[in-house]
């Protein structure tokens, strides 16, 4: 008999396996609509030579190993001078640098755009280049012009693979309230703020936000981020069933969140859009006393890589929302021989708060203007939990 139940559960994983590959495929249009990606990590080019700058004659905090927290107490240690300095010797070192100060970072990243922008000019016009490497190279070049433009606070640049960035909505160092948006899969440099499906880009979920919490709270101080500081997922492929990127991503996203409680932000709100949500779940309880955020939403989630909130191990509030049109609800909550992401956040059991997205559309439809879903995210960013539904 025991042989027989052995069989019998082996045959039960299979089959829901089997189901997990069968429904993300046929979502798609199978497994070729995703490509796999690799996922960058670590510091970006220039850190050997950050490494090896001895101008004020003492050593810097490696960008690879140093905590944010040595980071901050680093530069405050420094000069204005000496701050400004080194932004423009290593301007992509100092621009991805957890806990230097944030007005250094986004004049670091200036730099660095500049100097990319200038590169993938020179590309443009390379004879030696074929067309399609011209094309390519204008349109980088462009994507710099944009982030380049008056009034954008640009907190982290990153050129290599698909490109990553962080952008900051309103001034962090008088927020009285802030966010954080980790988006999902198809998100790069190219994609950031595309004008196509606006409100499932991050660009068009922090502006969302932003303006509904300045409608709502019209004297409180708020700021947003858009964070893209991890390879995503293209289409949903693997890449999109597994946890091979999230876990990649997820040591980035702790480190973010780490350097802004050194620069001293306010602990924000962390909004975790569809695979954002699987980095999120890893990435969490890899903060211990490093980071700390207030609360922790996640919607669209194919889940968390968690199987309650209790694996979270935070002391923030847990949310969870989901509409009726997402198609994610589909998705198996599996998680067997690699695929499929564990238990659904909106699960009672699960123990996550629920917050009504009754009005949103589709899988990108969340932060949409006029939707419930927006109203009660901006409600719990300010804090003001009473009036979630």
């Amino acid at each position: 008999m025991s042989v027989l139940r052995t069989v019998a559960r082996r045959s039960k994983r299979t089959l829901i396996a089997a189901a997990l590959a069968v429904t993300v495929a046929a979502g798609t249009g199978g497994w070729a609509a995703g490509s796999a990606q690799t996922a960058v990590t670590g510091p970006p080019p220039g850190a050997a030579a950050w490494r090896a700058d001895h101008s004020l004659g003492v050593r810097l905090p490696d960008p690879a190993t140093a905590q944010p927290a040595a980071v901050a107490r680093f530069f405050a240690s420094l000069t204005d001078a000496q701050q400004q300095a080194l932004a423009v010797r290593h301007p992509l070192t100092v621009g991805n640098l957890d806990g230097a100060p944030i007005a250094l970072r986004y004049m670091a990243n200036s730099l660095a755009l500049k100097a990319e922008r200038a590169r993938q000019l020179a590309r443009a016009a390379d004879p030696a280049g074929t067309l399609q490497d011209h094309q390519q190279a204008r349109k980088a070049a462009d994507r710099c012009a944009a982030l380049l433009k008056p009034g954008r606070r640009i907190l982290a640049f990153d050129p290599r693979g698909r490109g990553q960035v962080a952008e900051a909505y309103d001034d962090l160092a008088t927020a009285e309230h802030t966010a954080v948006i980790v988006p999902g899969s198809d998100i790069d440099l190219a994609s950031f703020d595309r004008a196509k499906d606006p409100y499932g880009t991050p660009t068009g979920m922090a502006r969302s936000l932003r303006t509904e919490m300045t409608a709502d709270a019209p004297g409180t101080r708020t700021a947003v981020i858009a964070w893209v500081g991890y390879t995503t997922p293209v289409g949903i492929g693997p890449d999109a069933a597994t946890g091979r990127l999230a876990e990649a991503g997820a040591p980035r996203l702790a480190r973010f969140l780490s350097g802004l409680a050194a620069t001293g932000v306010p602990a924000p709100a962390v909004l975790c859009h569809s695979y954002g949500s699987v980095v999120c779940g890893l990435a969490v309880p890899r903060l211990g006393g490093q980071g700390r955020i207030a609360d922790l939403i996640v919607f669209g989630s194919p889940g968390m890589r968690r199987d309650g909130v209790a694996e979270l191990h935070t002391s923030a509030r847990v949310w969870a929302a989901r509409d009726a049109s997402d198609w994610i609800g589909n998705v198996p909550n599996v998680e067997l021989l690699g695929l499929g992401h564990g238990e659904d956040p909106t699960d009672p059991a699960f123990g996550a708060r629920h917050v009504s997205a009754k009005r949103a559309e589709g899988h990108t439809g969340y932060l949409a203007p006029g939707t419930d879903s927006l109203q009660n995210f901006a409600a719990i960013v300010l804090g003001r939990y009473g009036r979630v539904s």
